[in-house]
């Protein structure tokens, strides 16, 4: 009885036509969907045509020999699983094929159940490749410049700078406070440079217990220590030739600030309990959300391990001063956990999201829409999915401050605060058009387009 139809197809080249119809028939009593070509040039035009999964051929043939079938879709860059089959006396021609990238060969006369097991193992080979691929595509994907969601004269600035650093080799200190994104931007950065083919290794230095942070850093010999019984490779070791992430840099300890330094000095390590140094090839990205200067003042930080690493600076933008950007975050999680398209928003809730200050930035928004898609009914997001904080905070910068504060406040921040929940209010109400928004206001166009300019509220509000 015939198997069960799967998704797999198979291309069958041999200038003989007992053994295509004998290996058709095999493969097509497992389920397989199969075709077939007399020649390699026949093949070749096939393939072209229609993606297969595995290519069967014999090296001995007319026109075009399995061979140089081969070479020919390696010179094509034609990336499909191709297995040969070869008279036992022209084993050297399959050893051939094998160098130019034949997944395997089987010689003739070949047993029905060792071809059977020969073709499973490739096509689960094949599957695995494929989803390698798929996985690659869609981790570029991820962490391309292009998919860091903004269109706000803060992110454009960004991806600008991002785009220029990513090449060379100089080490880089990310700034921002916690939830912005720099692990993101940390791996965008070595997905874009020469590096990529190598590991991104992301270190957080506040997670790691500070007994454990050399031998975890650096690695150890065998009976450096209690529990020590063979020799292990650090982190540092661990992404030589890639990029080492150093998140919350702020947290490393003195002792392995001076460490880190002659490291980063010297390019070369010692493991602990070794008596021989390590060379070592990475480029180190830091990241934290601390001030560093004031560290320095106070004593907790190097300032020459500072300067150390901060060859260029990132400074990521906090999520209330993008606005604009709020919704386009807002589509971009939704897509990611739905498959769906833009998610709506009511419009109270939208008034609402805007005026929000988000202290958790980006992290605290994309958590808000994993919640109102959970809780959320419609498809819709609304103020009752939001949280109860949220709900409740006043953010109506409009009234008036009442006493002066007995510590003072800063008037410029606080009338720039209120330009801008005013006019984000207006562009709400008119449902983003920007003329109808000037009206609201008693504003001419001109007028509304230079304020929203100038407090980098871009053109997708």
């Amino acid at each position: 009885m015939p198997a069960e139809k799967n998704e797999y197809r198979i291309l069958v080249v041999d200038d003989e036509n007992s053994l295509r119809e004998l290996l058709t028939i095999l493969l097509q009593r497992e389920g397989y969907q199969v075709d077939q070509a007399a020649d390699g040039a026949a093949a070749f035009s096939m393939i072209q045509e229609t993606t297969y999964d595995l290519v069967i051929s014999d090296i001995q043939m007319p026109k075009m020999t399995g061979i140089d079938l081969l070479r020919q879709l390696r010179a094509q860059d034609i990336d499909v699983t191709v297995m040969m089959i070869t008279a036992f006396s022209s084993t050297e021609e399959a050893v051939e094929a094998m160098k130019l990238g034949a997944y395997d060969y089987i010689t003739k006369p070949f047993k029905n159940d060792e071809i059977r097991l020969v073709i499973k193992n490739a096509l689960e080979r094949e599957h695995l490749q494929q989803e390698n691929r798929q996985l690659k595509k869609q981790l570029g994907q991820r962490f391309s410049f292009q998919s860091l969601i903004g269109k706000s004269p803060a992110m454009s600035n960004l991806i600008t700078l991002l785009e220029r650093v990513a090449p060379s080799q100089a080490n880089v200190l990310i700034t921002g406070e916690s939830g912005t994104g720099k692990e993101l931007v940390a791996q965008a950065l070595h997905l874009n440079s020469g590096r990529k083919k190598h590991p991104f290794v992301p270190i957080n230095c506040g997670a790691i217990p500070e007994n454990l942070l050399e031998s975890e850093l650096f690695g150890h010999e065998k009976g450096a220590f209690t529990g020590a019984d063979k020799r292990k490779d650090g982190l540092f070791e661990s992404a030589d030739n890639g990029t080492l992430f150093l998140d919350e840099i702020g947290e490393l300890p003195m002792g392995m600030q001076v460490k880190l330094l002659r490291v980063l000095q010297e390019r070369e390590f010692r493991r602990v309990g070794g008596t021989s140094n390590v060379p070592l090839n990475i480029r180190l990205v830091a990241a934290t959300n601390q001030d560093l200067s004031e560290m320095i003042k106070e004593g907790s930080f190097r300032e020459d391990l500072f300067y150390r690493l901060n060859v260029v600076s990132i400074e990521l933008p906090p999520l209330r001063s993008r606005q604009g950007d709020i919704q386009l975050l807002i589509n971009s999680f939704y897509q990611r956990l739905t498959g769906k398209g833009e998610y709506p928003i009511q419009k109270q809730a939208l008034e609402l999201l805007l005026n929000y200050d988000w202290p958790g930035n980006v992290r605290e928004l994309e958590n808000l829409v994993e919640r109102c898609v959970v809780l959320g009914e419609n498809d819709e997001l609304t103020i009752e999915c939001l949280p109860e904080q949220m709900k409740k905070k006043n953010h109506n910068l409009c009234g008036v401050i009442g006493d002066l504060p007995d510590e003072g406040f800063e008037l410029e921040k606080w009338l720039e605060d209120l330009e801008r929940t005013v006019l984000l209010q207006a562009l709400v109400k008119s449902g983003g058009v920007r003329k109808r928004a000037a009206e609201l206001l008693g504003i001419n166009f001109r007028s509304i387009r230079y304020r929203l300019g100038k407090l980098g509220i871009g053109d997708d509000t």
